[in-house]
């Protein structure tokens, strides 16, 4: 899955070369708390070639990334507008400031958030949807997925032609 050559680093990108950083081309990754950022640490070894950038919603998740930069969002969800208003200023901010190259997410409503802003900002995208939806794709899955350049399942059983696409699991 993302951990092969075809997903690693630059080959994200167009040409396999940054868009207009220095070699390592910047990653944002993003994920909500529990098993969306459980999963998304599973992944990070696709982003070996990159100078990677954690975005999420608990201050405890960022010792489990201590050589990397790190950012907190508030977590919210549809039930909360405010919420979500607040998270979209402050991911909004951070795509400004990181300027990534790419922006992979598992979800869920923080990576909606930045895969849809990083999109409008011309980075790469990628949404991951979680392995925990199992019947059907997620909510945030089935909003974002074809605002992303690459979109893909966990399960073989969810891909479509027009995506999202099962190139494997991360289990």
């Amino acid at each position: 899955m993302l951990g092969s050559p075809v997903f690693r680093g630059k080959a994200l990108l167009n040409n396999g070369t940054p868009q207009s950083h220095g070699v390592r081309p910047k990653l944002l990754a993003v994920s909500s708390g529990g098993g969306h950022w459980v999963q998304l640490l599973r992944i990070r070894h696709a982003f070996e070639d990159c100078e990677v950038t954690f975005v999420t919603v608990h201050e405890s998740y960022r010792a489990q990334v201590p050589d990397h930069k790190f950012y907190l969002v508030n977590d919210a969800n549809r039930w909360t507008k405010i919420g979500l208003l607040k998270a979209a200023r402050r991911i909004a901010w951070i795509l400004w400031n990181e300027k990534p190259d790419i922006v992979v997410s598992t979800g869920a409503a923080p990576g909606y958030l930045a895969v849809r802003f990083g999109r409008m900002m011309g980075a790469r995208t990628i949404w991951l949807d979680s392995i925990a939806n199992v019947e059907q794709l997620s909510m945030s899955g089935n909003q974002i997925g074809r605002c992303a350049d690459l979109w893909l399942t966990q399960w073989p059983h969810l891909a479509r032609p027009d995506g999202p696409h099962y190139t494997g699991s991360v289990l």
